[in-house]
């Protein structure tokens, strides 16, 4: 059985879209991980996933002197993985971009594996930028991004099959949750803790009308009495708080992103916006605020008055439910499969 290798690190939009599409090729293909001890080790560890471990540098935006030794830890980090590509021997190597994809890219050329990557902002990351260059083919999941990439071409979003809503009854009780509509909200992987903060000021007016299930990220949950508010560290079962969902708060990250639109949910994006950031999420809110299929909401807009404002304003967009209805978002499974099991069966062509 040929043997195909994934990485990418550094947040779980690296890791959980390769996640999609390793539980689709499982049975077909030999499927594992190289990795750092980033989030992508528990989250791939939990898919029951062979792991490879190694070191990778992490360029920061905004720190000259701290990138100064970029070059050498690379190098020592190529080496590690060159290592692990020499032992696995896979027929293909899949990177999903962040910064712990680019040494087993770089060591993959260097040992002429065919190399597949995929990019899921609308802006392309400085890894993805890199690998690119040299890759087979670059997959997009927005159809504007693979014009910025020389064999670069439209997939779509790798999207889980557990990130589609299961039955809304099953989860309420699941949750906790009466019979009334309910914003489900999130900040990303870990949480962020401006929106946590400002949810939690805003919950008792917002539990008023609505049930509030607010996922804040490990080791964040704070007490609170406040009728209809439900707050949860972490769920990997999304397809269960989707379920839930007649509204979302959430960040832009394209993961979230894609999921929430795929599962026709109103979402007010709060997309985070600071100097370590190359401003990927604001563009992927905006893009979907000119389709006009949510609202956004600036972070240095964000307080609680302002998110209640916001949130009943979504609440009540009759016209941006319609526009969700009639935007459908397809998953790119299927056709990211078709290029792998393609460089797989005939090589780099």
């Amino acid at each position: 059985m040929k043997k195909i290798m994934f990485c990418g690190g550094g947040s779980a939009g690296h890791v959980i879209p390769n996640v999609a599409i390793m539980n689709e090729l499982e049975g077909r293909y030999s499927v594992e991980y190289m990795g750092t001890d980033g989030i992508e080790y528990s989250v791939i560890k939990a898919e029951n996933y062979k792991f490879h471990m190694f070191c990778a540098p992490k360029f920061v935006r905004g720190k000259i002197i701290g990138n100064l030794t970029l070059p050498c830890r690379l190098k020592k980090s190529v080496a590690e993985a060159e290592a692990i590509l020499r032992r696995e021997k896979p027929c293909l190597l899949f990177c999903k971009g962040g910064y712990a994809s680019l040494p087993p890219a770089l060591a993959a050329k260097r040992l002429k594996i065919p190399v597949v990557a995929h990019e899921s902002d609308l802006s392309a990351g400085l890894a993805n930028k890199i690998i690119s260059r040299f890759a087979c083919v670059t997959l997009t999941s927005f159809p504007e991004t693979a014009e910025k990439f020389k064999r670069g071409v439209y997939a779509g979003p790798p999207i889980r099959k557990g990130a589609y809503k299961t039955s809304r009854l099953r989860a309420m009780e699941k949750f906790g949750l009466d019979a009334r509509q309910t914003v489900i909200v999130f900040g990303g992987g870990s949480g962020s803790r401006t929106i946590n903060g400002a949810v939690r000021a805003a919950a008792p007016q917002i539990c008023k009308e609505y049930n509030l299930l607010h996922i804040c990220g490990k080791g964040n949950v704070q007490g609170a009495r406040i009728e209809g508010y439900r707050q949860i560290e972490y769920t990997p079962d999304m397809g269960a708080v989707y379920a839930c969902a007649d509204f979302a708060v959430a960040r832009a990250g394209s993961n979230s992103a894609f999921e929430l639109l795929a599962n026709s949910i109103p979402t007010l994006f709060i997309p985070l916006e600071n100097r370590a950031t190359r401003g990927d999420q604001v563009k992927n809110a905006q893009y979907f605020e000119r389709a006009g299929v949510c609202r956004v909401l600036h972070e240095n807009e964000l307080s609680p008055e302002r998110l209640i404002k916001e949130l009943f304003a979504l609440t009540a967009d009759t016209a941006l439910r319609k526009n969700l209805m009639n935007y459908p978002i397809k998953s790119g499974n299927r056709r990211i499969e078709a290029e792998i099991e393609r460089i797989a069966i005939h090589g780099a062509v």
